[in-house]
């Protein structure tokens, strides 16, 4: 069969790859100039018996995959089937597969190697709490793009939690990346994939795989005997990196890490470890050197205890990579969009950067250094164990490091500092870091690289102003009633999404429905509502402003937007002038957005209990909404809700 000129919509440019069943295109969707990957199979190569089995498990790698979104998984954006050929559109990554660099016998560093194994870690722990467990991982679905970042792909044999395509006794995976479990026919779970990032990591550190030898033995091997150490392999390698990998490839997967932020943390360790005894390689130490920069941070620690102890304003310093920096200057103009009064008397707020690009940090401290004490970093988990021992007002991090993402920074900063006002930097269009940093980090503004120097120092200005004001502000856990007034909002022509709504709420508030914005507005002037769910996709644009226009002149009203589209910037405005809540793909994972109402409606509590949290959720002014017809029609019904239903110390 001839390569076709399309396939569904798309445009192919070429092939990829081959296998024996099915063809990797290079394609462009020509609706969003968009450039994709195409992995088809040809219905008649099949064998007829086989089939409908192969195009199920084809189908559910889709489905497994593409509710997944993670800036180290290749993301699913869409799948297809005719007659002839069934197919999946991927993310084009740029770049080739760990495999193809092995085999050029690429030698990579202690640092290389934690910065490609802790982002596979990364991403399996996000695939692994939504119930996807990979099965086949090996150096060919790891793909390194040009810019040095995995990504991990090729879910064909994907398990998740409610299939039923595999059954007990199934023998599935690639000869020398399979665990115990997997040879003997054994149910597997997640813990399955963290030995084969062990058997991925024993090669990465020794040039050679755990076992060898013709497919028996290598099952023997791995069902009874212990793989030499890797370092009586690698000089390079210590004892401590040896009981990693060691435990990681334990027979009985109860003796293995039980999850994979587990196994990350103690490869981490043990990796830091071995780079500052010094036994890696002089190209290792030299390529590890952001992770062992002096001054460190517990020396900035230290400098802001003598500063509070001696009440005194440090003198400009020369800025290292991890050192505070502060000096008098005025701040930022005020302009008559600003949404925060800025303090112009904060003389002493902690700003925290975290980004792997040092032209980056030096840009940020030039343009920060003159007011407030300035921390940078390359290194996220540094950078988590500074905001363990010291308040932070303000942490602007960028989204695509290869240490950890952005979003797993921010995620993981708001649980140690749910004060601190977080800022997303990235000079990409991720929708995947876009999603997370609604989800996981609550961010404050998401800004794209370049950046404007005035609207990013008026940005931190406001944020510092709220950060300080909430300092001695403490959020009190809150408890949902079992019943509550206020009630949840579902904006969507489609009436399951209310009929789902109502289920996962169970009569704990009322659920109104509105197939329509007046239908929506005529809602909230009867009723109190404490969240809005609402569709945002195509043809919702009214919608979008009005959630814009809420935000600013009803900021208690939490919203949870729904689409089915891939809209980056969409997101954005979303973030920066919505201050959403959460965000979900449809089709709708009822378990999630169950989690996300609840959380959504205890947020909503906390804020009648401490109405100064809402200072966090300020946005920016929408001038160009609010002064359109539409605008001023919406507006007129919001205004009509100030101090109506919302009191705050009530529940």
């Amino acid at each position: 069969m001839t390569d076709p000129e399309k396939i569904g919509k798309y445009e192919i440019h070429g092939v990829i790859g081959k296998g024996a069943v099915g063809t990797v295109y290079k394609g462009f969707d020509p609706l969003i100039s968009r450039w994709v990957a195409i992995k088809a199979i040809v219905k008649a190569s099949l064998d007829p018996v086989n089939l409908q089995h192969m195009i199920s498990r084809f189908r559910h790698e889709a489905r497994a995959v593409g509710r997944i979104i993670h800036p180290r998984i290749a993301q699913i954006y869409d799948y297809g089937e005719d007659d002839t050929l069934a197919y999946i559109v991927m993310e084009l990554v740029n770049g080739k597969s760990l495999q193809e660099h092995l085999a050029k016998d690429a030698n990579f560093s202690l640092h290389d190697i934690c910065e490609i194994i802790r982002p596979l870690l990364d991403a399996l722990s996000y695939m692994h709490s939504e119930g996807v467990v990979h099965r086949d991982l090996k150096p060919s679905n790891i793909m390194i793009n040009s810019d040095g970042r995995i990504k991990l792909c090729d879910f064909g044999i994907a398990h998740t939690e409610s299939s039923e395509l595999t059954q007990f006794g199934d023998m599935l995976g690639t000869l020398h990346y399979m665990s115990p479990e997997q040879f003997l026919g054994l149910p597997v779970d997640g813990r399955t994939d963290l030995y084969s990032v062990g058997v991925i990591a024993y090669e990465l550190l020794t040039g050679q795989k755990p076992f060898s030898g013709n497919g028996a033995a290598v099952m023997q091997q791995v069902i009874n005997q212990r793989p030499a150490d890797p370092s009586s392999i690698n000089p390079d390698v210590t004892p401590l990196i040896d009981r990693v990998i060691q435990k990681a490839l334990a027979k009985e997967a109860k003796n293995r890490y039980q999850n994979a932020h587990e196994f990350a943390e103690a490869f981490q360790l043990a990796i830091d470890a071995s780079l500052k005894s010094g036994a890696s390689a002089p190209a290792a130490s030299e390529s590890a050197a952001p992770l062992t920069a002096s001054p460190s941070l517990v020396n900035a620690a230290r400098m802001i205890h003598l500063q509070s102890a001696a009440k005194i304003i440090p003198q400009p310093t020369t800025v290292s990579a991890l050192s505070p920096v502060e000096m008098l200057a005025e701040m930022p103009p005020e302009s008559e969009d600003n949404q925060v009064i800025l303090d112009k008397s904060i003389k002493q707020a902690r700003i925290l950067v975290v980004d792997d690009e040092e032209r980056i940090l030096n840009a940020l401290k030039s343009l920060f250094h003159r007011r407030y004490h300035v921390f940078t970093t390359t290194d996220g988990y540094k950078a988590l164990d500074f905001i363990k021992r010291h308040h932070i007002h303000v942490i602007i991090s960028d989204q695509r490091m290869p240490i950890m993402p952005g979003i797993e920074l921010l995620r993981q900063a708001h649980d140690i500092s749910p004060s601190s006002v977080r800022i997303l930097l990235t000079g990409y269009s991720d929708l995947a870091a876009i999603v997370g940093s609604i989800n996981d980090g609550e961010v404050y503004r998401f800004i794209s690289k370049p950046w404007d120097s005035q609207e990013l120092q008026q940005t931190v200005a406001e944020a510092v102003t709220i950060a300080m004001e909430l300092a001695d502000t403490r959020a009190a856990t809150v408890e949902l009633p079992e019943k509550m007034k206020a009630g949840i909002l579902v904006i969507d022509e489609d009436k399951e999404i209310n009929r789902i709504t109502k289920g996962v709420i169970d009569g704990r508030c009322p659920v109104f429905y509105a197939p329509s914005l007046d239908a929506a507005m005529t809602v909230m002037q009867e009723h109190e509502i404490a969240v809005v769910l609402a569709d945002v996709g195509a043809g919702n644009e009214e919608v979008v402003a009005m959630i814009k226009l809420l935000k600013q002149e009803n900021p208690q009203i939490l919203t949870i937007v729904l689409t089915a589209a891939s809209d980056s910037d969409l997101m954005i405005g979303l973030i920066n002038q919505a201050q959403v809540f959460r965000f979900l793909n449809k089709p709708v994972k009822v378990k999630v957005l169950k989690q996300h109402l609840h959380a959504a409606l205890a947020q909503y509590l906390a804020f009648q209990n401490a109405p100064a949290l809402l200072e966090q959720h300020r946005v920016q002014e929408s001038g160009q909404t609010r002064s359109s017809p539409l605008g001023k029609k919406i507006l007129a019904g919001l205004l009509a809700l100030h101090g109506r239903w919302f009191k705050s110390g009530q529940s």
